[in-house]
């Protein structure tokens, strides 16, 4: 059961994300409860609303620590500013770009962190929704979109909302995992709606030998995908071991710092190898000794 300072942080947290949503019946929906039970949740009911269940979900879906987690703190590195700025340019301009670039770096975290402060910026995790269905549902989930129903309607509904609203952003985070059915409902949805919609698909250097490998073999869709999202791959880290080094060890000491690491720089960046993944994680360490 989760303790009611907890609950009280859902509420407070679900009041900051509301701007992003045109309305109550939007974020609603984003949130996978019903009107009703969001009107109460709003006004800091808490008591017998929903579920227990419910509440570890919205905890999920806030990102809230159910424990004593770090308060992690978001620091400007190059990568963050670099992603930033194509995100910020694409849901600006509704243009679609291809983000390949290695495991670790501070992509995902950007783009988290982006979409949770943009209105109408939604982030997808394609690790967890790989098939077609699931990823058009997830999408006009975080839209605020119904995604209940015949999936027929789900996705019409979907379309008709990004040809209606202005200024939409779909972050497609670890693409690289979608099913090859997923990859053809991608095409078909930017071709529902050209340019009227940001587009942005994100992962390691998987994805771009997944898409230049079926492109090379003229796999069906692929050639038009990779057209569809900028004929290229964008990337932040340098080429070179050096230069590469050199950027990741800025990095890791950066986000060590800010963070309060009890490590140096030299050591942590030992210890990580430059992935901020791994500086996380011994930092949450630090704090359990």
């Amino acid at each position: 059961m989760l303790s009611t300072k907890i609950k009280n942080k859902i509420v407070k947290e679900i009041a900051a994300k509301r701007e992003n949503y045109d309305s109550d019946k939007k974020h609603a929906i984003a949130l996978g409860i019903n009107n009703a039970q969001y009107s109460r949740i709003k006004k800091g009911e808490i008591v017998k609303v929903i579920s227990e269940s419910k509440w570890i979900t919205l905890a999920r879906l806030l990102k809230i620590a159910l424990n004593d987690e770090i308060e992690w703190k978001t620091v400007k590195t190059e990568t963050f500013t670099y992603v930033n700025t194509i995100l910020e340019s694409c849901q600006k301009r509704s243009l679609s770009r291809i983000i390949c670039d290695i495991a670790g770096i501070g992509k995902t975290h950007t783009a988290q962190v982006y979409a949770s402060k943009n209105k109408n910026a939604v982030f997808i995790d394609c690790s967890q929704v790989k098939s077609k269905q699931k990823l058009v549902r997830q999408i006009a989930k975080e839209l605020g979109v119904e995604n209940k129903g015949r999936y027929a309607d789900v996705y019409q509904d979907l379309v008709y909302y990004i040809r209606v609203t202005p200024k939409i952003l779909i972050i497609l985070d670890e693409a690289g995992d979608l099913a090859y059915d997923a990859f053809l409902e991608l095409k078909a949805l930017w071709n529902a709606a050209p340019n009227l919609c940001g587009w942005i698909m994100m992962g390691a250097d998987g994805l771009k030998e997944k898409i230049t490998r079926r492109t090379e073999l003229k796999k069906v869709g692929y050639t038009e995908i990779f057209d569809r999202y900028g004929n290229g791959y964008k990337k932040v880290t340098k080429e070179g071991k050096e230069e590469l080094q050199s950027f990741l060890f800025k990095q890791v000491s950066m986000v060590a710092k800010a963070n309060n690491s009890k490590l140096t720089a030299l050591q942590m960046f030992a210890k990580t190898g430059g992935s901020l993944r791994l500086v996380k994680d011994q930092i949450e360490k630090q704090q359990m000794i």
